[in-house]
């Protein structure tokens, strides 16, 4: 059974904030995340919801004019790989620190979405994953080389004494993100962060590449937060799933009642959006109607009201919805399921977010 002493990082309150010359922009507002130990945290909705933003904020890779405008990003250490036993509060530290550096890589890794545009195009497969292992565990170059042969053939990249030497643009869509996984787990983190890591690749290779993470998690017992649109790979791949929209974590809870007992007007939406076998072969596809509007461009009260099929005018409006305990680790924003009366509540979700 979980406990909170397998919780390895917590995420609290986080805003994330753009400031333009029109506005300021929240695209991550309020989250709150925790990711265990050994166990695969799915963050799943639709483009421009804030999953990406929210996984660069905890490795505080956010380039200006974003920042951290609240919460806490808790980083917890057990001191069982000889490091003191602390908590860390990555969202306190300097984004160009040493001990901000020293933490990503070692004890958090990430896979980006597109490894063409993460990967030097100039320097060979072999120097780039070496120089990751080198940054957290100076050694000879001739012993790094060895190591980042064992990496290529752990995340079984064929011949990797050819591959080693190669050149990102030598290497098919599938063996780049291999590399790259290669160069993420390279000195063993602690947790795995991938941002869709497979949208780019066909069905067959986004197949070998989830089992892959799968295998990998089980053998070195770390957290993955895997962020991915694809209701089908959240089935697969999840213990908990987290529903984000406009920047807001709307639902969350363990997959299995995320599935079959979905709460949040959103999360049954794109449930029902996905194309079933066995259907009638006339039935149209469910959609969501509308898009996600602009994060400038919140609506008042519930972000989601404009597209939803349950609004409550004269409530939904008003009211931003607050979080609403329905169990262990199970939680939605939404007014279906209780909430404030709206002299209590600001009007818009921008105004909540300038008022925490």
């Amino acid at each position: 059974m979980d406990t909170d002493s397998d919780v390895l990082l917590e995420v609290k309150g986080l805003r994330t904030r753009f400031r333009t010359d029109d506005a300021d922009v929240t695209a991550v507002n309020g989250a709150n995340l925790r990711l265990r130990r050994g166990r695969t945290l799915c963050v799943v909705g639709e483009s421009g919801c804030g999953k990406s933003v929210t996984a660069r904020s905890i490795l505080r890779l956010i380039d200006p004019p974003g920042r951290i405008v609240d919460g806490e990003i808790l980083l917890r250490r057990d001191g069982s790989d000889g490091r003191p036993a602390e908590t860390i509060d990555l969202a306190a530290l300097k984004p160009t620190g040493r001990r901000i550096r020293e933490i990503r890589g070692r004890d958090i890794a990430m896979i980006f979405q597109e490894p063409m545009a993460s990967l030097s195009l100039v320097h060979r497969v072999g120097n780039q994953i070496g120089e990751a292992i080198r940054v957290h565990n100076p050694m000879p170059r001739r012993q790094a080389r060895q190591r980042v042969l064992e990496l290529l053939d752990q995340v079984e990249i064929p011949n990797p004494e050819r591959t080693i030497d190669a050149y990102p643009f030598q290497l098919s869509g599938g063996m780049r993100q291999r590399v790259m996984i290669a160069m993420a787990l390279s000195c063993s983190p602690r947790l795995l962060i991938a941002d869709e890591p497979t949208t780019a690749l066909d069905v067959t290779t986004q197949a070998q590449i989830m089992d892959l993470l799968v295998g990998l998690q089980h053998q070195q017992d770390m957290a993955l937060m895997f962020i991915t649109h694809d209701m089908g790979v959240v089935a697969e791949m999840a213990d908990d799933v987290a529903v984000m929209y406009l920047g807001h974590v709307v639902e969350k809870g363990p997959v299995d009642t995320i599935f079959h007992d979905p709460k949040h007007p959103y999360t049954r939406a794109l449930l029902d959006s996905i194309p079933r076998i066995g259907g009638a072969r006339r039935e149209r596809l469910s959609t969501i109607r509308g898009t996600v509007p602009a994060p400038a461009d919140q609506p008042s009260g519930c972000v989601f009201r404009d597209r939803c099929d349950f609004v409550m005018p004269g409530r939904c409006d008003r009211i931003v919805p607050p979080p609403i305990d329905l169990g262990p680790e199970r939680h939605v924003r939404c007014l279906l399921h209780g909430g404030a009366e709206p002299e209590a509540e600001v009007t818009t979700s921008q105004e909540a977010a300038d008022a925490g």
